[in-house]
């Protein structure tokens, strides 16, 4: 069935309106997927924050262009279906990476972080970080340690002494006189 001029106009507006607010894309090709796969990748990418649609390539590469996006041509081949994460495009990446390990339909062709292309070795790379919750804790337990060790560097002193003070003021553990 033939889309009108209308919807074309109205797809393209749409695709280009998630580019703009997206963190970042993986496209991939979904070619053998049966519905209930994709339903069930679907469900794992909205859990990550991001939303997976099956696009038309001349209106997405229409939406690339309305949206100042650059993109390799060759991603757009064949079946395409594009992941777009809107909180955290590692974990969207890893949802995907883990999904084309198990399943033999769903190929990584590329994708795009922050407005730069990426190649499908990228977006395999880019799901190996950790997500960004671990990636924040680790950076403020890097900024933390310095003024923690330097609080218990300035407190040993005073601990010490209460301390000393603490085992004279205790009879039994106080020697006996001889």
């Amino acid at each position: 069935m033939a889309i009108t001029k209308k919807r074309k106009k109205e797809l393209v507006t749409q695709y280009s309106a998630w580019m703009q607010r997206s963190k970042g894309l993986v496209v991939t090709e979904y070619r053998g997927l049966t519905m209930k796969d994709l339903d069930n990748l679907r469900s794992k990418i909205r859990e990550a924050g991001g939303e997976f649609h099956v696009v038309k390539n001349t209106l997405v590469k229409l939406a690339f262009d309305q949206a100042g996006l650059q993109y390799p041509a060759q991603q757009f081949e064949g079946s395409t279906a594009i992941a777009i994460s809107f909180q955290d495009t590692p974990a969207l990446a890893k949802v995907i990476t883990d999904f084309s390990k198990t399943s033999e339909f769903l190929k990584i062709k590329g994708g795009i972080l922050d407005n730069k292309p990426l190649s499908a070795e990228n977006v395999k790379s880019l799901a190996d970080l950790p997500p960004l919750p671990v990636m924040r804790a680790q950076l403020l337990g890097t900024l933390l340690a310095p003024a923690s060790q330097l609080a218990r560097t300035l407190a040993e002193p005073g601990r010490q002494i209460a301390a000393v003070i603490k085992a004279y003021a205790e009879p039994e553990s106080s020697p006996a006189p001889a």
